[in-house]
């Protein structure tokens, strides 16, 4: 239960560095052993950082699970660290921001949207680290991560597949139940962080490059997260997500503006919901060619305002409910999937019961929920709006001359 999110200032990067640290020796492990022994045992695993938690999963035979905690176990309480190794594993994350941000418009531009948006609170700040913040982070400053937040007590598990609750509660105990608690940690329900104040302002973002293949817009609202008990305004939001952009040519802005009046390449509609603090509700359009950035934007905000208007079609809400209710069954047979899902929920504030009442909420939201959470959002006169372009094509040399007679000769 540590992300990006909770760093320091100037210690941007730091709950990621530690994931890629806590692959290095430990008192029973050489560097790198764990992801072999995973292997020889027919399994895979991976890592990854958000800014509300880190994810540390495998996939692994029923049988092997004990053998997987024991590892696990092994590297919360006895992971060794020293310079070199911190030396090293920088410079493999700097390399890897170099490769997956500081190379592609696209990531530059998003990273410069987030820190648009969010003026106080640390979702501004990227997950990989801002490369000036990489630089300078030590070994102390991954020792005092580790130290802090690689407790049981601050630790969620997740298993899905092949056990009993009796088995694993066993095994967590004979595993983690050793390790002891961090009585000083903040209690995750009640840890805070910087607010987010009321936007009074419009923001605007405008990243130019060349290698700028598709120009788009993006329109970025601030939004409500989903709360233990609370759910109704998340779910009201998902389905407009699913109305206007998330389904195809059956949401309203690609039938609208890809389909029928062919301006776009592509629109599209999202909310992320899970989050541990508030969150956007963001609108994309990409225009065909010869289609300015400021036509999309107008065109898009056209067909909201359109819409707040006509509202939803009865027939359309219904199918959108059947398609998310049907992707939900096709996702219980996924372990991987339904592990990410509730671990996901439980370190965003969420509860079991809440994952397991959501599907209900759904379903019991009506139109007019919908179109309430659509006025809510679409009222806010502060959005940050992000144009990510080609730059504008210099101008030709005026070769008029001073002399503004112009001789014509037949």
């Amino acid at each position: 239960r540590a992300g990006a999110a909770d760093e320091l200032p100037g210690q941007s990067g730091i709950a990621h560095f530690l994931e890629h640290l806590m692959f290095k020796a430990t008192d029973d492990l050489e560097s790198r052993e764990f992801s072999r022994i995973v292997e020889e045992n027919g399994g895979s695993d991976n890592a990854f950082t958000s800014w509300d938690y880190t994810a540390y999963h495998q996939r692994i035979a029923s049988d092997r699970l004990g053998l997987m905690m024991q590892m696990e176990a092994d590297r919360m309480r006895d992971l060794i660290l020293d310079e070199a190794q911190v030396a090293t594993e920088r410079q493999v994350i700097i390399e890897e921001r170099a490769q997956r941000t500081d190379t592609s418009p696209g990531a530059l531009f998003n990273e410069q949207l987030s820190a648009a948006i969010y003026l106080n609170h640390p979702y501004g700040r990227p997950i990989i680290g801002w490369r000036h913040e990489i630089e300078d982070l030590s070994l102390q400053n991954a020792l005092d991560w580790y130290e802090t937040y690689y407790h049981p007590n601050n630790a969620i598990l997740i298993v899905a597949g092949a056990a009993t609750p009796e088995e694993v509660r066993a095994l967590a105990e004979e595993h983690y139940g050793v390790i002891p608690a961090n009585p000083d940690i903040e209690p995750f329900e009640t840890r805070t962080r910087p607010t987010e104040p009321p936007h009074i302002a419009e923001r605007r973002v405008i990243y130019e490059d060349a290698r700028v293949a598709n120009p788009y817009v993006s329109i970025n609202y601030l939004a409500p997260e989903r709360n233990a008990g609370d759910q109704e305004d998340a779910a009201a939001l998902t389905l407009l997500a699913e109305i206007l952009g998330g389904s195809g040519f059956t949401s309203v802005l690609p039938r609208e503006l890809q389909l029928e009046d062919e301006r776009s390449l592509f629109v599209g509609a999202y909310y992320g919901g899970t989050n541990l603090d508030g969150t956007t509700f963001t609108l994309i359009n990409m225009p065909l060619p010869g289609r300015s950035l400021e036509q999309a934007e107008a065109d898009v905000l056209a067909e909201i305002e359109e819409f707040l208007v006509e509202g939803i079609d009865p027939a359309q809400f219904e199918r959108i409910r059947f398609q998310i209710e049907a992707s939900r069954i096709y996702e219980e047979d996924d372990a991987a999937g339904l592990a990410r899902r509730y671990g996901a929920a439980l370190t965003s504030g969420l509860t079991v019961a809440d994952v397991q009442a959501w599907p209900d909420v759904l379903a019991a939201t009506t139109i007019e929920d919908v179109m309430e959470a659509a006025r809510a959002v679409f009222s806010q006169g502060a959005t940050t709006t992000g144009y990510l372009m080609q730059p504008a094509p210099e101008s030709a040399p005026d070769e008029t001359p001073e002399d503004d007679t112009v001789e014509v000769s037949q």
